[in-house]
């Protein structure tokens, strides 16, 4: 019985002590949302904190608040500049709300009330926060990199993408159960939620240089380590360039900050106080020199702006010492529910702030804040930063960005000694996991499905069938088509690569084939910059004269099968190629080629001419022989690449393109001399919050007497389609020129005017206008109204010509459009402003386009 009551003592004091212990580990909680006393509007960036502590919260942009600790405080206090502060009784060690109205520091409450007047609404004149930030934006050229004569630093950054916000249930399903050592987890309350499952890392080390004059940068990879899936299922280059460009450098000193082919505009920018609501909301006088907290809201909530909080010194050069900035929930950009940065600022040997850390966090989702996405993470360390210490000519001359040799084969211990974020050390173990991944079957047959619904193809040993999507298709001469193709990949070989279809259609009862053999003269994949081989080619197949695609090897897919107006005139093409390619480091490229053309007439299309007595002649053929060169020149180019091919990131800098085509007489069968040029320049402007415009500038001129299948037969389009560089609503073959100069405008307000009307702007859509002109026309000798002997302008079924040359006036047709309908539509009204008589047109026309953007 003593031995009962003994227990029953020691459980009794174990019980209470433990109860004492979660006791005093509860938590003080206080919420709310703090509002102006007059208009109860919400107060941003309000300062809150336990009374008597360092423990600090700021409210949102919303006036939300939330101050949580273990201690047991009983009193808060509430700061903000131009209202009364408050001290307020709370209960210790409970959860509990308490909203807060502040009164103006020069009214009392009564006073507001007797006066009933309203509070002055917020403006830029008299306002200390506005003349703020105006000192730092004027002080701006004196606090960037390039201030200085030369810069130089090492920089080491390491980036990470991880599928986010996985329920243990989603974890623990059947198809997971052989990868629960890819999952990863993290504090529950942090962006992208408690489970995790990285995908991919990577980490780099460079030596960075600048010259301010002349001006030239260069920067020399010491190390580049990153996952490696099995090649033969995905490009690792290629997705280390996608996420690079996802996770741009962040430098607030620009204008604009670049995410995701976006520009945000930076709360320091020349027009930030048109744009934003800034507030002094506290000053650090603990810090050397002393600095001032200056918050900031965007005052278009859906615009491409930044809603947080920097730190100005107050040394007489306003530097930003450090910043904080995220979007709101409001902002127009697709599938970014979140995005985080943090930017640390240290002095350099010149006693001036530079960025020494800097820290990017995106969540990216298709659902609502919580729901299943991806995370994506890069930090950047600056260390060993000085300035005006000068180098020799010979350190920047060539390339702007070079691989040390061995960069991506460094030890692990050169990257324990040089890796300069101690946090990045628990992330190792992601390369070993994805490395066990890749060699997982179950993993290499989810890729296999992948890459056709993505890419259309499906590998068999060394090669790639397809692309699925044109294996069906239809038109007014084939009728049902059927194709088949493949191409050889580099584990066939790294120097030879075969590629080629055949299709036939069961109307016209013919076969359409296309084979090509390349050599690689730099033992590396043709599809691959810098592209450097020899090819030849054979292929015969159907075409349409002016489609936009017609010197291409044709894609056909059932969405191009489906045409309006009449569609009923094509070509039986035969091509014979050969060409050298070869592209330079520094993205200027040239391409030596020969062609032969034998054009086929079909359909109701007819080659008809007359003799000298006035009598109709009919070709069977023509054959054009020409020797091709192709000049281009695009700067600072980057590409989306993947194994067998790759697509052009459209960013800021011009692409130059001059192309010479010479025809000749009597060699290979051909029937015509002429010489054929054409130049164009394609150009991205950026536009800030006003969004962005793609411009194409074209002109060409051909010399020599040619019949109308030579000329150039501008780019149209009778698909339902919107097509951005032909005209949508021109019909094929309409007009031809021997001289011709176009300009084409595609500007993207990107919700500039939608996310003003408030019912529109929760849509996040987006607006489009267009502008197509054409100036052109047909020299005398080139005119088969002048010249019977010619081949003359094909007519309808009526005898009507519907080939035309443009006369005096241009050709012009332009659209308004609105895009991002479900995120991935964009419609187009598109209007035609003349030659409106000719048959078979119409002044109206609704074109619709897929298109992916952030």
């Amino acid at each position: 019985m003593n031995d009962i009551k003994k227990k029953s003592f020691y459980i009794l004091v174990l019980s209470n002590f433990f109860f004492f212990i979660s006791a005093s580990a509860q938590n003080t909680i206080v919420t709310g949302i703090i509002t102006d006393a007059k208009d109860k509007s919400p107060l941003p960036y309000v300062t809150v904190l336990f009374k008597g502590s360092q423990l600090i919260t700021k409210t949102d942009a919303a006036g939300n608040y939330r101050l949580s600790n273990a201690g047991a405080f009983t009193q808060i206090q509430v700061n903000y500049v131009g209202y009364k502060s408050q001290v307020l009784n709370i209960k210790a060690n409970t959860t509990q709300t308490i909203d807060i109205r502040l009164q103006e520091e020069s009214q009392s409450l009564t006073e507001v009330k007797i006066s009933g007047a309203k509070r002055a609404r917020y403006r830029n004149k008299d306002n200390p926060a506005v003349e703020l930030i105006r000192k730092v934006i004027e002080h701006k050229p004196m606090n960037r990199l390039e201030s200085e004569k030369t810069v130089e630093y090492q920089q080491y950054d390491w980036m990470q993408f991880s599928l986010s916000n996985l329920s243990d249930k989603f974890k623990n399903k059947k198809i997971f159960r052989k990868y629960q050592f890819l999952f990863d987890e993290q504090d529950s309350t942090a962006v992208g939620g408690k489970n995790i499952l990285p995908v991919y890392l990577r980490e780099r080390l460079s030596q960075n240089y600048y010259r301010k004059n002349p001006e030239k940068t260069k920067v020399i990879m010491l190390a580049d380590k990153h996952v490696n899936f099995d090649e033969s299922l995905v490009d690792n280059n290629a997705i280390g360039t996608y996420f690079e460009r996802m996770y741009a450098d962040v430098d607030i000193y620009k204008n604009n900050i670049t995410f995701t082919n976006s520009q945000f505009l930076s709360p320091i920018a020349d027009a930030a106080p048109a744009f934003y609501k800034f507030f002094i909301t506290d000053t650090v006088k603990t810090h050397t020199p002393n600095l001032i907290e200056l918050s900031f809201i965007p005052r278009n909530e859906n615009g491409l702006l930044f809603e947080g909080r920097i730190y100005i010194t107050m040394d007489g050069r306003y530097a930003v010492q450090d910043a904080f900035l995220k979007t709101g929930k409001g902002v127009n950009i697709n599938f970014i529910r979140a995005m985080e940065v943090k930017l640390n600022f240290e002095k350099d040997t010149a006693s001036k702030y530079h960025m020494s850390k800097s820290h990017l966090l995106v969540d990216f989702g298709l659902g609502k804040e919580g729901g299943r996405g991806f995370k994506g993470e890069r930090t950047v360390i600056i260390k060993d930063y000085k300035s005006n210490v000068e180098h020799p000519d010979s350190l920047y001359r060539g390339e702007s960005l070079v691989l040390a040799p061995d960069a991506e084969k460094r030890s692990d211990q050169f990257w324990a000694e040089n890796r300069l974020d101690s946090s990045a050390k628990d992330k190792m173990k992601i390369y070993s996991n994805i490395d066990t991944l890749g060699q997982m079957k179950s993993f290499k047959r989810l890729m296999d499905v992948a890459s056709i619904l993505f890419i259309g193809y499906k590998q068999f040993g060394t090669i790639d069938v397809g692309p699925f999507y044109s294996f069906y298709s239809f038109n007014n001469l084939e009728g049902f088509r059927l194709r088949f193709g493949g191409r050889t990949t580099t584990d066939f070989s790294t120097r030879w690569y075969f590629s080629g279809y055949g299709a036939y259609g069961f109307k016209d009862e013919k076969w359409k084939y296309y084979g090509s053999a390349a050599y690689s003269l730099n033992n590396k994949s043709i599809y691959k910059f810098p592209q450097s081989f020899i090819r030849v080619s054979y292929q015969r197949d159907v075409d349409i004269p002016g489609d936009e695609s017609k010197t291409a090897v044709p894609e056909d897919n059932i969405a191009a099968s489906f045409r309006r107006g009449v569609n009923n005139q094509f070509i039986y093409s035969e091509f014979y190629r050969a060409e050298y390619m070869q592209e330079y480091a520094n993205h200027f490229s040239f391409n030596i080629g020969f062609r032969r053309w034998r054009q086929t007439p079909a359909g109701t299309l007819l080659y008809e001419s007359f003799d000298q007595n006035n009598q109709l002649i009919r070709a069977d053929h023509i054959t054009s022989a020409e020797f091709n060169l192709e000049l281009r020149y695009a700067p600072k180019e980057r590409f989306y690449q993947g194994k067998t091919q790759r697509e052009r990131t459209i960013e800021k800098y011009p692409v130059f393109e001059l192309n010479f085509a010479s025809g000749m007489k009597g060699a290979f069968g051909g029937q015509y001399e002429y010489q054929n040029l054409i130049g164009t320049i394609d150009k991205r402007f950026y536009l800030s919050q006003f969004g962005r415009s793609d411009m194409r500038l074209e002109g060409g001129y051909i010399f020599g007497k040619v019949p109308f299948p030579l000329l150039d037969i501008h780019h149209a389009n009778q698909s339902y389609s919107y097509q951005v560089y032909a005209y949508n609503l021109m019909n094929f073959q309409e007009f031809v020129s021997d001289h011709y100069v176009s300009l084409n405008v595609d500007h993207n307000f990107n919700g500039f005017i939608f996310n003003r009307i408030p019912l529109l702007r929760k849509l996040k859509l987006r607006e489009y206008a267009t502008f197509k002109g054409l100036i052109g026309g047909i020299r005398d000798e080139n005119d088969p109204n002048i010249h019977r002997n010619l081949l003359q302008f094909p007519k309808n079924e009526e005898g009507v010509a519907r080939t035309y040359s443009l006369g005096k006036e241009p050709y012009i047709e332009g659209s308004i459009g609105i895009g991002n309908i479900f995120k991935v539509l964009r419609l187009d009204m598109v209007k035609r402003f003349n030659y409106l008589d000719n048959p078979g047109v119409s002044e109206y026309g609704l074109r619709a386009k897929v298109q992916f953007e952030f």
